[in-house]
C-alpha cells in the first residue's frame, strides 16, 4: 500500500483460547502496525472469528497477551468501554436496531456511551453516511435497506466512535455479489485512508488488493504469513497451497 505504516498498535503474543477441552487458538503471535491492513484467511472453524473477538475483549484469552494501543486486553482492571471505543468491530450480521433509523443507529453510541452533544453527533453521523454513500438513507429503517446498505450503516456506526482499529468479521458473507462489492469498496477506501484494519475474509481477490499482509490460519495456528503476492501466488506450506487450490 502507498501509505506509511506507523508503530505497532495491535500486538498478540502466544495467544491461546480454549473452550473447555477444545483449543480454538494455539500460540497465536502477530503484530499490526498503525495504518496497516491485515487479512486473516483460512478454512471455517480455524479460529479466525474468535481471534477478532479476543482482540476487542468480547472473549477472554486463556493464555498469552494482547495489547491494543498500549492497553493490555486481558488486564482484570481493563476499562472495557475505553477498549471498545478504540476498537470498532463489524460482524457478518448487521445487528442494527430495527426500530431506529440509519441515522439514529449511528448516533446511539456517541450520544449514550460517550455522552457527546447530540447536535454535533448528528452532523458527524451524516458525514459518515455520506462516506459510505448512503446520504439519502438517513431516515430509512434497517428493514427498508438492502443487506449491503445495512452493512454499510453498521460500518458507519462503528466509525462514529472514532476507533483506532477496525475489525471486520466476514462482513460480506451474507451478501449477494452486487451488494458485496459496495461493502468491499467502503472497506477498501477506509484502508486507503490509513485506518488500521484487521479483516477475516473469504474474498481472496479483495485480500490481494487491499492487504499489506495476509495470515493463513488452520487448526488454531498461523500456518504461514506474508505479503499478498507471496502468500497467494507462491505459498511455502502444503496446507496453504491446498487451501488456496480450493478457493482461488
Amino acid at each position: 500500500m502507498a501509505h506509511e505504516l506507523g508503530p505497532p498498535v495491535v500486538v498478540l503474543r502466544g495467544v491461546e483460547k480454549r473452550f473447555g477441552v477444545l483449543t480454538v487458538l494455539s500460540g497465536i503471535s502477530l503484530t499490526v502496525r498503525r495504518g496497516e491492513t491485515v487479512c486473516i484467511i483460512g478454512p471455517s472453524g480455524s479460529g479466525k472469528s474468535t481471534l477478532l473477538r479476543c482482540i476487542n475483549g468480547l472473549v477472554p484469552v486463556s493464555a498469552g497477551s494482547i495489547t491494543v494501543a498500549g492497553r493490555e486486553v486481558n488486564d482484570p482492571r481493563l476499562d472495557h468501554r475505553a477498549l471498545r471505543r478504540d476498537v470498532g468491530i463489524v460482524f457478518q450480521q448487521y445487528n442494527l436496531f430495527p426500530h431506529r433509523t440509519a441515522l439514529d443507529n449511528i448516533m446511539m453510541a456517541p450520544v449514550h456511551v460517550l455522552r457527546q452533544d447530540k447536535a454535533q453527533v448528528a452532523v458527524r453521523a451524516r458525514e459518515l453516511l455520506a462516506k459510505v454513500r448512503l446520504t439519502e438513507k438517513a431516515d430509512a429503517y434497517p428493514g427498508e435497506l438492502s443487506g449491503g446498505q445495512q452493512q454499510r450503516v453498521a460500518i458507519a456506526r462503528a466509525l462514529a466512535m472514532n476507533p483506532k482499529v477496525m475489525l471486520f468479521d466476514e462482513v460480506t458473507a451474507a451478501l449477494d455479489p452486487e451488494t458485496k462489492k459496495e461493502v468491499l469498496v467502503t472497506v477498501q477506501e477506509l484502508a486507503a485512508e490509513g485506518m488500521t484494519c484487521i479483516l477475516v475474509t473469504h474474498e481472496m481477490g479483495f485480500a490481494r488488493r487491499v492487504a499489506d499482509h495476509i495470515y493463513f490460519t488452520d487448526g488454531g495456528i498461523i500456518v504461514e504469513d506474508g505479503p499478498p503476492a507471496q502468500l497467494l501466488e507462491a505459498p511455502r506450506e502444503v496446507r496453504t497451497r491446498d487451501f488456496l487450490d480450493k478457493v482461488l
